[in-house]
């Protein structure tokens, strides 16, 4: 066995035979664990729902009367991803041995085995689990020392962050308004990063993106068979961002029966699935975000005035991109280099016309605008700088005639080749996209030959097989 003491893990045993449960409790005891066992798939469903921790480990058969191993899978799954499942059973297949492991198993023994072989496997799962979490505490350590994700030296963005290092160490709700696009979610990522609770998952839901129907489910989870399509167990939102942080994004678009169950919650700190008589404790800190007129909504009856001072308990408001130039040069080279780093280009700034182009623009798409500006001219440049010739034509002032997607010739030159080869994939990733992929289209689009364009697609590596012909 692993070094690890066993005395705080708990070993959930399954199996409808009262001998192997008692020989395998025995050999777990043995080992220094706490040790549940099951008697079939209904028992340990009850186990793992009731346990106040989730289980490291279950060990469970594969066919039992009341069900299979795969449910009891499913319902670990269900309650924390860490659980490691080994199923045994006397019946291997190599059918069963995918299923288990596309299910999320860690392993497959078949009966009869050698204990050790079991506990072998037992103290490799253990292993797994640790260097998981060992890994989660690293990059905990490694996201603080990070430089903040508020780039700005505005005044408007000064004060921001100044403001997030106050809020951040709290358990206040926090309310994030602004136009679209300003970097709420940025924001919110910023003050869960500098709180107590950055170790702690951090989860957002956009309210305005799910049916009502579907939104109640995932924000509290609900049990197997609460409605159709309930196939197994669901924990919900708030729970899976247990000791973290849930952003509800678009608050705004919350629909008005959930409105009353999420001040209920807010409230009272606990949740309701759907389809269960019992509510669940919950810890988590709640951050919500707006681009709407919530007072306009409270004043008009579309948002419940009581949830809103509820959330509205620090206000964080986002200025939009024109009310604060200074920070559109800082923004723009960030973005720059973490996309040239993500397309491996060789591009290492703006010219200075492109700059001011960029300065004068109002943006009414706010940070988010400038990002997918940036995205899109790092992906036509064909040098190291940024000219006027990749920016939108909106943005850079030049005709419809001057602004296409061929790279101009900077000042210190350029390697022809390159640029032309570059050029050429991007025409069939267009060309494809707009044609749904179907190559004899795309060819005439592009007026060459289908063997022409065959050979084109090969060449930049995008010959995908299940591509339609036409």
């Amino acid at each position: 066995m692993a070094s690890k003491s066993t005395n705080d893990i708990s070993v959930l045993v399954v199996d409808d035979e009262p001998g192997i449960r008692q020989m395998l409790q025995i050999l777990f005891r043995r080992e220094g664990f706490t040790v549940v066992t099951a008697a079939g798939v209904n028992r340990a469903v009850e186990a793992i729902n009731q346990s106040p921790q989730p289980f490291p480990v279950i060990v469970t058969d594969l066919a039992m009367p009341d069900g299979s191993g795969l449910d009891v899978l499913a319902a670990a799954k269900a309650r924390a991803q860490s659980t490691e499942v080994l199923l045994l059973t006397a019946y291997s297949t190599l059918e069963n041995a995918i299923a288990a492991m596309r299910a999320g198993a860690y392993d497959f023994l078949q009966k009869p085995f050698a204990s050790e072989e079991l506990l072998n496997l037992v103290a490799k799962a253990l292993e797994k689990q640790a260097l998981i979490e060992e890994n989660l505490r690293l990059r905990a350590r490694v996201d603080k020392l990070k430089p903040a994700d508020l780039v700005g030296r505005s005044q408007a963005m000064r004060s921001l962050s100044e403001l997030v290092k106050r809020i951040a160490p709290t358990r206040a709700t926090v309310l994030l308004t602004g136009e679209s696009g300003t970097g709420k979610e940025r924001m919110a990522r910023e003050v869960h990063r500098r709180s107590e609770r950055s170790d702690g998952p951090f989860l957002v839901v956009n309210c305005g993106a799910l049916p009502e129907a579907l939104m109640e489910s995932e924000l509290f989870g609900h049990e197997k068979g609460a409605f159709t399509g309930a196939a197994t167990r669901h924990m919900g939102l708030f729970r899976e961002a247990g000791g973290g942080t849930l952003l509800l994004d678009e608050i705004g678009e919350l629909p008005a029966s959930l409105q009353v169950k999420l001040l209920r919650v807010l409230q009272e700190r606990k949740v309701r699935p759907v389809g269960s008589a019992h509510e669940v404790d919950v810890d988590v800190r709640i951050l919500a975000a707006t681009n709407r007129d919530v007072e306009k909504d409270v004043a008009a009856g579309k948002f419940r005035e009581d949830l809103y001072y509820r959330l509205n308990v620090i206000r964080v408001e986002l200025p939009p991109l024109r009310e604060r130039r200074d920070d559109i040069v800082g923004l723009a080279e960030s973005f720059l280099r973490r996309f040239a780093v993500e397309m491996s280009k060789d591009v290492v700034g703006f010219t200075p016309d492109a700059l001011k182009a960029l300065e004068r623009h109002e943006y009414p798409g706010n940070v988010r605008q400038l990002e997918n500006m940036v995205e899109r001219a790092v992906a036509l440049s064909g040098s190291r700088a940024i000219g006027l010739g990749e920016l939108p034509a909106e943005v850079s002032g030049l005709s419809s005639g001057q602004d296409s997607a061929f790279p101009r010739l900077p000042p210190e030159g350029c390697e022809l080749d390159e640029v032309l080869n570059e050029l050429e994939r991007c025409m069939l990733v267009e060309a494809l996209e707009r044609t749904g992929g179907v190559r004899k289209t795309a060819a005439a689009l592009l007026g060459v030959t289908f063997r022409s364009l065959r050979y084109r697609l090969q060449k930049h590596n995008l010959d995908v097989s299940d591509t339609p012909l036409g």
